[in-house]
């Protein structure tokens, strides 16, 4: 099964859709998706190495269009489509202490939880929710998704074939570590305040 995954994601790397379809993960993934867009991002860095970083930049503006996305459902959704994600994610009993904390912390709020496996919609949504600078949050939100993506560009781009071989023969071990980032992350963002 999995190498059936590994063949269809390194197939779909090759193909004129590829950008199109990392962009829409990386769009997904800032305002509602599970699924981060490392496992489209990856396959593709490694099957096309010299556009690693063409990547990165589609998956860093993609994200954060998605992030817009996410704030617009916090800021004008709350009460609807906002409240059941952020009682989906954990913090629906939780809002006052995260207004307090985010009034004074909420630049590192953003910065730290964009490089992070913990759910980047929380972040978006939240920051709607309690209205913070929105201009400053498009900026802090360029900075941290782009810090993700070209490093992992960057690692992708270096170590590309060692990591390629890596994947070919673990690719099931790369999955598990995806589901269990994602997991890991949904669990780290409901203790959080």
């Amino acid at each position: 099964m999995f190498k059936r995954l590994y063949d269809w994601t390194l197939a779909l790397a090759e193909s004129p859709r590829a950008p199109w379809a990392l962009a829409g993960v990386a769009f997904a993934e800032s305002s509602f998706f599970p699924i981060p867009p490392d496992v489209v991002l990856v396959p593709m860095s490694l099957a096309q190495p010299r556009k690693a970083w063409t990547y990165a930049a589609i998956c860093t503006i993609a994200s954060v269009a998605g992030g817009i996305v996410g704030y617009g459902i916090g800021y004008l959704l709350y009460d609807t489509i906002g409240h059941w994600l952020i009682t989906l994610y954990g913090y629906g009993q939780k809002m006052e202490a995260l207004r307090i904390f985010y009034a004074e912390w909420g630049w590192a709020f953003i910065l730290v939880k964009g490089l992070t496996p913990i759910p980047y919609k929380l972040v978006t949504i939240v920051s709607g929710l309690l209205e913070y600078n929105f201009l400053l949050f498009v900026v802090l939100s360029a900075i941290t998704r782009g810090a993700r993506f070209f490093l992992l560009a960057a690692v992708l781009n270096k170590f590309g074939a060692k990591i390629r071989e890596l994947l070919e023969k673990h690719f099931a071990i790369f999955m598990v570590i995806i589901v269990v980032s994602i997991v890991g992350g949904f669990w780290l963002a409901s203790r959080m305040f």
